[in-house]
């Protein structure tokens, strides 16, 4: 047992809170959010999406069941920083390679623990989104309202391409039956297991790849990945994926893939008062009228009105709690999308037959187009 260095949290509202330090001794600052999900962490960590926020986790413990390689949504931790209520120096699992603690120590992650993480999610959820610093190192309150004044909006913010791979790279057998080309805004390797295991090579592009560079790969599918930052600000990346459509290549999208394919459709996005994140979002897909458990991580959303208000977009998904849109196909061209991740990790399984969907969609192109 060691005795931990004291943390503060300061969000942009003026609002204090006091803990105790883990991961390194440091500074952090970013947008503060809060995920629902009881388990989990090192997916939510790991996750791309997740760059450029300081992360509440809302369940008590973290840390307890340790890390594990095979639990990674990327090679690296995203968040940039978390706040709990207890973390948890040793670990419990078999299966587990190492502690939380050492991991957050090779990925340079700050951390404060001992916060009352309850209050600070109902504060969070009552005042919505905004940024925080948190720090065990300098507690001066002046200093560290200056230093957060400088930390720039989510809104307006393009970051995927902090995230996404520099060169291109294919996965999976080079002889299984389909071939998909990924567009990487910031993709879950989960994503890339769903597809390789249902028969497709993968190509994996980097988000500014030339739509026609794509199609001379001559695949049989196009995947939009998740990513994070404001699609709003991804002008490039939409006018791209207009190209891509007019290719009529059967074409799925996640979360910021799903954002940049409504915009690209003509639809608008439009920031959340604080966003959903957790592993038990109720969602209801109009086309079956069968409700699903959804693993859920977006600060962002497409803009109902502007979907109702469009004839060739068609609304497949609504998220329950809120009505938002959480899923549509385009009625003219053989792509659809939804808000939130089929491929869990973490989370429950009920949404994968979008995958099956999705190599539907293409096995039947292609006999049309034999």
């Amino acid at each position: 047992y060691h005795t931990k260095a004291k943390g503060i949290v300061m969000l942009e509202d003026g609002t204090v809170f006091h803990g105790l330090s883990a991961g390194i001794l440091g500074t952090s600052t970013g947008e503060i959010c809060f995920n629902t999900g009881m388990t989990g962490y090192q997916e939510i960590f790991t996750d791309p999406s997740y760059y450029g926020q300081i992360m509440v986790c809302a369940t008590a413990h973290i840390g307890n069941y340790g890390v594990d390689e095979d639990e990674k949504e990327s090679e690296s931790v995203k968040i940039s920083g978390l706040i709990c209520k207890k973390f948890s120096d040793n670990f419990s699992r078999p299966m587990a390679d190492g502690s939380l603690q050492d991991y957050f120590e090779i990925n340079n992650i700050v951390a404060i623990t001992d916060v009352d993480s309850r209050a600070l999610v109902r504060h969070v959820r009552d005042k919505g989104a905004m940024n925080v610093i948190i720090s065990s190192v300098e507690f001066d309150q002046e200093k560290l309202k200056a230093q957060l004044a400088q930390v720039p909006s989510m809104q307006g913010l393009e970051l995927s391409s902090k995230v996404c791979v520099k060169e291109a790279y294919t996965e999976g057998d080079e002889n299984a039956e389909h071939r998909i080309a990924v567009m990487d805004y910031g993709t879950k390797l989960n994503i890339l297991r769903n597809l390789s295991s249902r028969g497709a090579q993968l190509k994996v592009f980097p988000m500014d790849t030339p739509a026609e560079e794509v199609k001379e790969w001559q695949p049989d599918g196009i995947m939009l990945s998740n990513g994070p930052g404001d699609p709003s600000a991804m002008k490039d990346a939409v006018e791209n994926i207009k190209k891509m459509l007019d290719y009529e290549i059967p074409l799925f999208g996640i979360c910021l893939g799903h954002q940049l394919l409504s915009l690209a459709s003509g639809l608008k996005t439009v920031k959340m008062f604080n966003g959903h994140r957790g592993i038990n979002h109720p969602v209801i897909n109009l086309l079956s009228g069968k409700g699903e458990v959804t693993s859920q991580n977006h600060g962002f959303v497409v803009d109902r009105d502007s979907v109702d208000a469009n004839d060739e977009v068609e609304l497949t998904h609504l998220h329950l709690n809120d009505d938002s849109v959480a899923g549509i196909r385009l009625k003219n061209k053989p792509a659809f999308s939804v808000q939130y991740h089929p491929e869990a990790s973490p989370g429950p399984h009920d949404s994968r037959y979008l995958f099956d969907q999705f190599i539907e969609m293409i096995a039947e192109h292609k006999k049309i187009n034999a």
